[in-house]
């Protein structure tokens, strides 16, 4: 059964931005659905796992690391003698 749509407290609509406009309310999948009431925008969250969205390539994760990594020591000397 159904669940009653309830309003949702200072949520804020994430595509029309206005705010005490979100109902909350469980199909009878047991899915859990949002709507916004002023512009007719939904989301569904689901109980059952999603699949894993792959990764995004960025610079980093896509450039083969070959910089050298060992530390090094650094020593520090006056220029000049002020005997």
């Amino acid at each position: 059964m159904a669940s009653l749509k309830r309003f949702i407290a200072g949520a804020v609509c994430p595509r029309c931005a206005e705010m005490d406009k979100i109902t909350m309310f469980t199909t009878e999948a047991g899915d859990q659905v949002r709507e916004c009431v002023a512009c007719g925008y939904t989301d569904a969250l689901s109980e059952q796992p999603q699949p894993e969205a792959p990764e995004i390539e960025t610079r980093v994760n896509k450039k083969a690391n070959t910089d050298d990594h060992t530390v090094k020591q650094v020593v520090f000397f006056k220029a000049g003698s002020e005997d």
